[in-house]
């Protein structure tokens, strides 16, 4: 699904502190975070990064409208523009990248039709294959995720009354449609957001999972076979509009996971934007403290056990209690946020911005 634009909150080079004292935070890694925040990374470029990748603290991959992707090796000091030559002159919405090392990575556009494609790259951004183009006018891509080097899936919003899955053994070189057998039926109007790259994310060698709204109620859908057969959940979080629903997904392991969504419009409410689950997915209860407004990205933090970061067009916010309860982090536009395995966090968003979690 087509995400529409959201409004800019203005934001420093440096931005961020966690106000409570360490005691109030609660839960592995408040003491930890305390006093974290952004520091902005000058990309040059005024694209809206919607795709992101963290390698590292030091690597990371971005990829957004006009077909843009940059590259840094250097923790954001210096970018590289590695963009496909193709999708500039076609201005492809480039709205989720998985990469796997400085050199090989992954890129979705999303669109109608021949608009959605997968591009792929060994050689750090220097040379692009198309390695998937949607034969089907009726199909829409959203999101791509891999559970490791070698498989991968991508989803499209509904074709024939159920959500298409796209995988791949062989690390993205070539992309089947896997049969739509094991697949529930959609509901009415249900849909992926092509938010932030995590509508659609996968834990461990097998286990994926899937972020839908815009139906009657917001739900995710979890796979343990790779994509082949999935069993769907009601998240907790409203939907029942075209505007409102699960918009991201993060699973610190297969068990664990959270959700986080909302309502996108700019000025519109959205109560009960997060939920946790304990159980793979199989149900889901709201924060008891939730984000205050819409979120379209989430990730765990590594190495401490129960903390998360959510992000979205007016702000950052960082749970310690495994996302039960959620406080302000940093004002900020952000689309997407992701955490590599040094402990490396980055988000995305509009106009270039992109930034790195610093703690003191």
């Amino acid at each position: 699904m087509r995400l529409l634009g959201v409004g800019m909150c203005a934001a420093a080079l440096a931005v961020g502190l966690l106000a409570a004292p360490a005691h109030a935070q609660g839960g592995t890694g408040g003491q930890e975070l305390r006093g974290a925040g952004w520091a902005l990374k000058d990309t040059g470029k005024d694209a809206r990064f919607r795709g992101l990748a963290a390698v590292s603290r030091s690597t990371a991959w971005v990829a957004g409208t006009k077909g843009t992707v940059l590259r840094t090796l250097d923790g954001g000091r210096s970018w590289r523009d590695v963009s496909p030559p193709a999708a500039v002159a076609e201005g492809l919405e480039l709205r989720d990248i998985e990469a796997f090392d400085a050199r090989r990575a992954v890129a979705l556009s999303i669109g109608e039709g021949e608009a959605s494609r997968v591009l792929r790259t060994e050689d750090g951004g220097a040379t692009w294959t198309e390695a998937f183009r949607n034969p089907d006018p009726r199909a829409f891509y959203d999101c791509l995720t891999f559970f490791d080097s070698r498989h991968g899936l991508a989803v499209s919003d509904p074709v024939d009354g159920k959500f298409r899955i796209l995988s791949t053994d062989d690390g993205g070189r070539n992309w089947a449609v896997l049969p739509s057998a094991g697949m529930p039926d959609a509901l009415p109007g249900e849909a992926g957001f092509a938010a932030g790259g995590q509508c659609l994310v996968s834990a461990g060698p097998r286990d994926a999972w899937l972020a839908t709204g815009g139906g009657a109620t917001g739900r995710i859908l979890h796979s343990s076979d790779r994509g082949r057969t999935w069993r769907a959940a009601a998240s907790g979080i409203p939907a029942g509009d075209p505007a409102k629903g699960v918009f991201a997904l993060a699973f610190r392991d297969r068990t664990t996971g959270l959700a986080v969504g909302g309502d996108y419009r700019t000025g519109e409410a959205s109560p009960r934007a997060a939920a946790v689950s304990a159980d793979a997915g199989r149900t889901w209860s709201p924060a008891s403290v939730p984000p205050p407004g819409y979120r379209s990205g989430a990730a765990w933090l590594p190495h401490l056990r129960t903390a998360a970061l959510a992000v979205g067009p007016t702000g950052t916010d960082v749970t310690t209690d495994g996302g039960r309860t959620w406080r302000p982090l940093a004002p900020g536009s952000f689309d997407t946020v992701t955490c590599a395995g040094d402990g490396g966090c980055w988000a995305a968003g509009e106009k270039g911005r992109v930034g790195r979690l610093e703690r003191p």
